[in-house]
């Protein structure tokens, strides 16, 4: 049965599809016909023809991490040759290399590391802060927020204060991968419960700090779990209403993991996106990987994404297998080959 002049007609009124027609959409739409349905839901946002991007660093000061999970071919158990923190003045010398290549946001991802704090944290950022002013920082994501909250024994609301003493502004919504508990429990029970998870970026967003919400796709994910990781982000962000300002899906990369698998295509990854786009009709922005899919991901502008990163470092990627082009030029002419006006932005406010 074809669904889709029904779900069409649905979307140009301005109603939101359900996961089970979400997952049709995916599974029998053609290309063509997502591109159309994700063009209508961004365009309630955005102008058409016109994409932005920003050049972003994600600094990685220690490879410490005992969440243990198995997709993860950057960490280190505290006990194992090769790990590092960087202490204040190489995190300085990171964040000041990538300020004097044009990067106008640095991001940080780090892990679990037990010998830290979130003060430690606190005081590490505060400081970035202070010798880096004009610069836009994306600082520990929600799952690590969680870990130390737990470790130093705060609530997440005494974490979130803690971390605007220190001048926080952000606590991005990385760590989320697929937010499905089966999920979970396959490939990262140490890591936290999603309801929990929820519970933390709502505490966050409470105290005036702000977040963002993320997916990676391409495990062993089924289409049920990845619905289940939209429904409930759709459903929290009515419930904060709006608060998120942006999504980000990107792919898993399978090297030197233990989990290991495939690369999913790039076309799996634009269908996806589409489907994103079009279920999660209360997210302005929808941000498209050029981590993960190099220039490729610029197609996924005509796929309802309408923002990416042009990315200068994240060893936590590049360890399982990505590659980041300094060829900034050749990202940006394969999305001017499709028609689009591209604008450089400051960060997300």
């Amino acid at each position: 049965m074809d669904l889709f002049p029904g779900i069409e007609h649905k979307i140009k009124q301005g109603g939101r599809v359900d996961e089970s027609e979400a997952a049709w959409l995916f599974e029998n739409a053609s290309d063509e016909e997502l591109k159309g349905l994700a063009s209508i839901v961004k365009h309630r946002y955005h102008e058409g023809g016109i994409a932005t991007y920003l050049k972003m660093a994600i600094v990685n000061f220690t490879n410490i991490c005992v969440a243990r999970c198995d997709y993860c071919a950057f960490y280190k158990l505290p006990h194992e040759q090769g790990t590092y923190t960087l202490d204040e003045a190489g995190l300085l010398a990171k964040v000041r290399y990538w300020v004097e290549m044009g990067c106008t946001m640095i991001g940080f991802n780090a892990g679990f590391n037990p010998k830290l704090s979130l003060e430690d944290y606190g005081r590490l950022f505060a400081k970035v802060k202070e010798e880096f002013p004009a610069i836009q920082l994306y600082e520990m994501t929600v799952a690590e927020f969680m870990f130390y909250c737990k470790k130093d024994k705060l609530s997440y609301l005494e974490g979130a204060q803690m971390m605007q003493s220190f001048g926080s502004k952000w606590i991005p919504g990385g760590g989320a991968e697929v937010l499905d508990e089966n999920f979970r429990d396959r490939h990262s029970p140490g890591k936290y419960k999603v309801k929990d998870y929820f519970t933390a970026q709502g505490d966050i967003l409470s105290t005036g700090l702000r977040s963002t919400a993320t997916m990676c796709i391409g495990f062993d994910e089924t289409l049920t779990e990845r619905l289940n990781h939209l429904r409930t982000l759709r459903l929290a962000q009515d419930q904060w209403q709006g608060a998120i300002p942006s999504f980000l899906c990107w792919t898993y990369k399978p090297y030197n993991t233990r989990f290991g698998g495939q690369e999913i295509s790039t076309k799996e990854y634009l269908r996806w996106l589409a489907v994103c786009r079009i279920y999660l009709d209360n997210i302005k922005n929808i941000r498209t990987s050029v981590l993960t899919k190099n220039e490729d991901a610029l197609i996924g502008l005509d796929y309802g994404a309408n923002d990416f990163d042009l990315p200068t470092e994240d060893e936590v990627t590049v360890k399982a297998g990505a590659e980041i082009s300094q060829d900034f030029e050749g990202v940006l002419n394969a999305g001017r080959k499709l028609g689009y006006t591209l604008i450089h932005r400051l960060p997300l406010v």
